[in-house]
């Protein structure tokens, strides 16, 4: 009797392994498809960015740091041109991962469908006042309860080629200029593109004199978010401003070097916690 007893918690035993196992190859071919799904996203999101030979004609000197912190990003790029002016962008979604790609790619076609429809008399803050009411109209953002409250921080800048001239409008994300072995910031309006319950009714226009070698950078928040460091602390903006500040002599392709090792050094074998986009341009 002991030995049916023990053979048949054995069986049961068995079945149940069998059974784990079973889920166990479940879960993992369900893990593979969806990781394949998001590889393939990546590919359909990385697509629709703008070519970096555009920022190559465009800037002799510059860099982009691009860091998704899953497969696929909620920040993105942006470039376009017409003869005059140069059009260029650094913007953060809400969310990372799928939800900040879905918003990436409607923040990409939104300014392709600005920058196509009316071109000829477009401000850095126009642009940020059409994007934020297509974003609205886009996600039926009214300000009602239970609506989606998702939006973009977004530096836009406009580059007049002949007149050493440079427009910037900000949603939360600043720029750096740094001429000399001096930093100055421009602020960014404190309201993102999106919904927002004390909006202003316009973002802010700012003109820019730029003299030949000035360094200018817009970037998202992910970099100075960052945990990492003995303390494991944010990285700071302040610390982002010294370290620029520090390398904005060297190329850029050289800065971004050590704006990456920078990172990795900071974070050590911390996650990375939000998607990271800076760009940085020699005028």
């Amino acid at each position: 009797e002991r030995t049916i007893e023990i053979q048949e918690k054995a069986e049961e035993i068995e079945s149940q392994r069998d059974e784990i196992m079973e889920q166990r190859d479940e879960i993992l071919r369900q893990k593979e498809e969806i990781t394949d799904s998001i590889n393939y996203a990546k590919r359909i999101q990385n697509a629709v960015l703008p070519l970096r030979d555009h920022f190559d004609k465009a800037f002799s000197d510059h860099f982009i740091l691009f860091k998704p912190r899953d497969i696929v990003s909620g920040d993105f790029y942006w470039i376009a041109e017409d003869e005059k002016r140069l059009y260029f962008t650094a913007a953060d979604c809400t969310g990372h991962g799928v939800p900040g790609a879905f918003m990436s790619m409607l923040g990409i076609s939104s300014l392709n469908e600005i920058f196509g429809n009316e071109n000829n008399n477009l401000t850095a803050n126009r642009i940020l006042n059409l994007l934020r009411e297509k974003i609205k109209f886009s996600l039926h953002q009214t300000g009602k309860e239970g609506e989606s409250k998702d939006g973009m921080d977004v530096a836009l800048c406009i580059y007049h080629k002949n007149e050493n001239k440079l427009e910037y409008a900000g949603a939360y994300n600043p720029l750096y200029l740094i001429r000399g072995n001096e930093l100055i910031e421009y602020k960014a309006d404190r309201m993102p593109v999106g919904i927002y319950h004390i909006e202003k009714e316009s973002f802010t226009n700012n003109i820019i004199d730029t003299k030949k070698g000035d360094c200018i950078y817009i970037f998202s928040d992910g970099y100075a978010d960052q945990f990492g460091g003995p303390g494991q602390t944010k990285f700071k903006s302040s610390n982002l401003k010294k370290l620029l500040l520090e390398i904005s002599n060297l190329p850029m392709a050289e800065q971004k070097d050590r704006l990456e090792k920078q990172f990795e050094q900071w974070r050590g074998n911390l996650d990375q916690i939000d998607d990271i986009i800076m760009i940085g341009i020699r005028l």
